[in-house]
């Protein structure tokens, strides 16, 4: 639909002699289909390493895999929506999917289950790194022409940043939410050119930021707070701060079924551990030194991104002459936006990640590269028209990508064997590693016994135990006891976990060193329920997504059927008609 408009509005200005449909549409469609096929092109160049390597092994890889894993599993028994991760902790379990917000997941286990499991996350990079590029596309097309938007996606796909993540860290969930950022600006600038009905798009794109990356919905929500302040600066018009303020709502409201849980539920775990030492943002500053070599190594690489990225925007504002093009407006509006995401990079903002609500839970303040790089993107594009900088550019974030790899540190590489180990340990049962955020309040993980039995007595008691069903969130057997006693589950305790005894609900404790969940039972036979239940917040979440998307639904369909006048005029109208 854009294409045709795009070739209407051209056909207007020049000759109207012809029919534009026929004529114009083999043009119509290359407006997306050379995009399209350069966007994926420049990101299946970016994996080829992948053919002679094998998969890049990140610091979260692992999360991620083992997530899609699980997720996977808990679909083929009819758990859509999974909260508990069975086999973390080696199949002590955590409330994983409660906290980790369900976008890059979901997924990943989509890809997981149509693909071969040895190429799952390779498809997965390459679809996130083309939806990028998309999203670019879309906002590049506001102020650029064909050529220069086609070059501002591309380099945006698979800019330097991008490539560290993909590289490096595996943080395929961050990755994901790299394709929101150039929406934000777009509708940001969209809202403050005064164009109307801007806050039900606007809060959809802040839900879905919720429900993409925790880290990455900070960062967009205090770029557009600070986008939206700018513009109502410069335009003396504070509209655009209730049509912020309304946004911010509706997206908190969307996402509630995922927020209020993850909310409400952290007092159940050790959430602290988020910003426990090696992770808090003291740590993490540009060119800090830590104790830890291989921290400091990751440190470095980013370190120098983040000064190329700076000295680039830089120059490019220079050259581009930026504060006097006609859309200077944009321009300083990125420029301030860059200096914020430079100054929170460095040690001298450490007071502003203590005070500014959730800002420490970023955990790495390097992590505003997701933002520099669109405006990297942006000022290269713009600043830079000939083709011999833009290469020059290029060349040396190839560079830097290059020589971090070789004189730094060299990224990990998972082999197939590897992958179809996780695999395996997840059809065994053996489970994996569990996040430390993510344990329930009193367990250990250190503490556990991996050989441990499903179900065993804690005292003195003599039992004959059966374990008639053991499933993500069910777990029934019986126990024919010779005394009173307590049974051990091989479970981390969790208040969602409800047990029952003969048909009554008894409370649970948790077993004093591991965490374990311990169940009363009497003498005699004993038929124990466990089950996973649906919590109020989660229930009140759910409720709340669903009547703030039927009523906005509901809105947004009144109000397209509401007739328009034509802005030019009747006799246009009139004139409309009769043609």
């Amino acid at each position: 639909m854009g294409c045709g408009i795009s070739y209407l509005k051209e056909d207007t200005l020049g000759s109207s002699s012809s029919t534009p449909d026929a004529r114009n549409a083999p043009q119509a469609c290359s407006l997306w289909w050379k995009p399209l096929l350069a966007i994926a092109s420049a990101v299946f160049a970016a994996e080829i390493p992948f053919f002679f390597f094998g998969t890049p092994s990140g610091h979260d890889v692992e999360f991620h895999l083992y997530s899609w894993l699980e997720v996977l599993a808990q679909w083929k028994h009819g758990i859509l929506y999974p909260r508990w991760a069975a086999l973390a902790h080696f199949a002590y379990g955590e409330p994983r999917f409660v906290f980790y917000p369900p976008a890059s997941w979901t997924l990943g286990g989509a890809i997981s289950s149509v693909f071969p499991w040895t190429i799952a996350s390779p498809v997965y990079i390459w679809i996130v790194l083309v939806l990028a590029g998309i999203s670019m596309l879309l906002l590049a097309r506001q102020w650029l022409d064909q050529r220069d938007a086609i070059f501002a996606a591309v380099f945006y796909a698979v800019n330097p940043y991008h490539l560290v993540i993909v590289y490096w860290r595996s943080a395929f969930a961050e990755l994901l939410a790299s394709c929101l950022v150039p929406l934000l600006v777009l509708l940001v600038w969209k809202a403050a050119e005064g164009e109307k009905q801007v806050v039900v798009p606007l809060g959809l794109l802040l839900a879905v930021a919720w429900l993409t990356n925790a880290p990455a919905a900070v960062m967009i929500h205090y770029s557009l707070a600070l986008l939206a302040v700018f513009f109502v600066w410069r335009n003396r018009s504070p509209k655009l701060l209730l049509i912020t303020a309304g946004a911010v709502a509706l997206g908190a409201c969307m996402s509630a079924f995922y927020l209020l849980p993850a909310i409400y539920e952290q007092r159940w775990i050790e959430i602290a551990n988020a910003v426990s030492a090696g992770s808090r943002p003291s740590d993490n500053f540009l060119f800090i030194h830590t104790t830890d070599a291989d921290h400091d190594g990751f440190n470095r690489i980013v370190s120098w991104l983040a000064v190329l990225e700076c000295a680039v925007i830089l120059a490019a504002a220079i050259a581009g002459k930026l504060w006097r093009d006609a859309r200077r407006k944009v321009w300083n509006a990125l420029s301030v936006w860059a200096l914020a995401c430079c100054v929170l990079m460095l040690p001298m903002s450490a007071f502003l990640w203590k005070i500014l609500p959730k800002l420490q839970f970023m955990q790495f303040p390097w992590r505003w590269l997701l933002c520099m790089s669109i405006i990297f993107t942006l000022f290269v594009t713009v600043g830079l028209r000939r083709w011999w900088q833009r290469g020059a550019v290029c060349a040396l974030s190839l560079v830097v990508i290059v020589g971090s790899w070789r004189y730094v540190q060299t990224p990990w590489w998972d082999t197939a064997a590897d992958l179809r180990e996780m695999r395996d340990n997840m059809a065994t049962g053996v489970g994996y590693e569990g996040t430390d955020e993510y344990t329930p309040v009193g367990a250990d993980p250190s503490a556990i016994d991996k050989d441990a039995r499903k179900v065993t007595v804690a005292g003195p008691a003599h039992a004959a135990i059966d374990v008639l069903h053991w499933d993500v969130e069910s777990k029934v057997f019986t126990a024919q006891m010779s005394a009173a006693d307590q049974v051990v589950l091989r479970l981390f305790r969790y208040p969602a976990w409800r047990a029952s005894v003969n048909g009554r609900e008894v409370a649970t404790t948790a077993r004093e060193g591991t965490g374990q969940t311990l169940v009363p039972v009497s003498a005699g036979m004993n038929q124990v329920e466990v089950r996973f239940v649906r919590t109020w917040d989660r229930t009140a979440g759910g409720w709340i997504s669903v009547v703030t998307a039927l009523s906005t639904l509901t809105l947004v369909l009144v109000s397209a059927r509401r007739p328009r006048t034509s802005a030019l005029g009747p006799q246009t109208s009139r004139l409309r008609s009769e043609v």
